[in-house]
């Protein structure tokens, strides 16, 4: 394995900087787990089944190589500590405007200033995680703000799997509802992931309007997150750690999926992965039963829990102790499972029908009052939040709801690096609550514990 993760890095050293050429390794999918999310195109086919335009590709890196290791070490509860677009509070912003298109990686040919370590000036540490720090910068190249997340590289264990998977699969993503990898830089000591500069992320931005989100807020944001998802699920690639610390926000509103650490691009023969997955409050019950083959619907569970959690403004199943707890708080909303209402549960690793109570299903909103105040979320919360995988809603599918009836119809129109802010007249509303309490009277917020 170390010899492996060396080779890696040296590969990783030659090919983060080459100008960009166009070349992927497209993704075989003929073997993958058929789990898909109701009403979706995520279902894993044939490669020769699906059209040219619609495969999924990845960046080569090195031949015979695979940048997505099989082990994911167990998910730590931080506060965007490893987050690479975070920001301290107080600290100047660098607003730019939604109309912006996201442009293609500044290392290439008609930039050859970029690459360079002495290319970027650091500002301001952000945050410091188990193998990375971050810190504000600024390009002195363009002048723009940008996060500069810094990877401190061991001589016997190389570049972490982790970074390589977040740089090999954000390399291929332009979405302007995904954070934009920069420039990737590879010194001996360190690899740092040049992005681009997010002020706040939904978390904080939760933490500051505390008791629920602006209705209109809720919407906007749960659009772009489910416009964000359905692209890269329509690529086959999971992100697998959904919470509200990952989703950055900009100044004008603009949702951002962040850190990739732990994504997944779905290809042969590895469609059996870790069950550490998802930090605890926003991880799906056949995850915390022990389940190891999954697909999209990982992540539709985590955006059920996020979108209540805005509504209502306390986390959706904030499991105090451990996973029987969090099984619990699910199972008094959802109803305890039997093969009748999730066929194949009795078969997970930890499922035992005698540590569980039986409980009843209930209304969401007797759980959740407040989603019964806004139209169409009770119905679209309850296609997210179901226990059975293949029943949960798909991102494309749910773009489609009811509850996305008010936004205009230019939305669906616009192309994938445009921001939704871009169309006339839309904007955030001004939130009801302001306040400095990092947490709400009446419950614990954003999976910290």
């Amino acid at each position: 394995m170390k010899k492996l993760r060396r080779t890696l890095s040296e590969s990783f050293r030659r090919v983060a900087l080459k100008k960009e050429d166009g070349g992927f390794d497209e993704i075989c999918v003929s073997k993958m787990s058929t789990r898909g999310c109701q009403g979706s195109d995520s279902l894993f086919r044939p490669l020769d089944s699906i059209p040219e335009e619609r495969r999924a590709r990845v960046q080569r890196t090195q031949s015979g190589f695979e940048p997505f290791d099989k082990h994911t070490s167990q998910v730590k509860r931080v506060h965007s500590e490893n987050n690479a677009c975070i920001n301290a509070s107080g600290s100047n912003t660098h607003t730019e405007s939604p109309k912006l298109r996201r442009h293609s990686s500044p290392s290439s040919p008609t930039s050859p200033k970029f690459g360079k370590v002495d290319s970027y000036e650091k500002l301001e540490k952000l945050g410091e995680g188990s193998y990375a720090t971050v810190y504000k910068g600024k390009s002195k190249v363009n002048g723009k703000l940008v996060a500069l997340k810094v990877i401190r590289l061991q001589e016997e264990e190389g570049t972490p799997f982790t970074a390589i998977r977040e740089a090999s699969l954000l390399k291929g993503l332009k979405h302007a509802n995904i954070v934009l990898l920069h420039d990737i830089i590879h010194t001996k000591e360190t690899l740092t992931l040049v992005f681009e500069y997010v002020h706040t992320d939904l978390c904080q931005y939760m933490d500051k309007h505390s008791g629920g989100l602006h209705p209109e807020n809720v919407r906007l944001f749960l659009f772009q997150l489910l416009r964000g998802l359905s692209y890269i699920h329509q690529r086959f690639i999971l992100h697998r750690d959904l919470k509200p610390q990952n989703l950055l926000i900009s100044e004008s509103g603009e949702l951002k999926l962040a850190d990739f650490g732990l994504a997944r691009a779905k290809s042969v023969p590895s469609h059996t992965y870790s069950n550490e997955v998802v930090t605890l409050w926003y991880r799906p019950p056949d995850v915390l039963l022990g389940s190891t083959e999954y697909s999209t619907c990982l992540d539709m569970w985590g955006v059920g829990c996020i979108f209540i959690e805005m509504i209502q403004g306390v986390a959706a199943f904030p499991g105090m102790k451990d996973v029987q707890d969090q099984l619990e708080r699910i199972f008094l909303v959802l109803g305890t499972p039997s093969e009748e209402t999730w066929p194949g549960v009795h078969s997970l690793p930890h499922f035992k029908p005698d540590r569980f109570p039986v409980y009843s299903a209930k209304k969401l909103r007797q759980a959740w009052n407040k989603l019964g105040h806004v139209d169409h979320a009770e119905d679209l919360a309850s296609r997210f939040l179901q226990c059975f995988p293949k029943k949960r809603v798909s991102a494309h599918t749910a773009l489609q709801h009811e509850f996305f009836n008010q936004l205009t119809a230019k939305l669906r129109e616009i192309s994938d690096i445009s921001s939704i802010f871009s169309v006339p007249s839309l904007k955030l509303q001004p939130e009801l609550n302001i306040t400095n309490i990092k947490t709400n009277s009446k419950g614990a917020s954003c999976g910290k514990q």
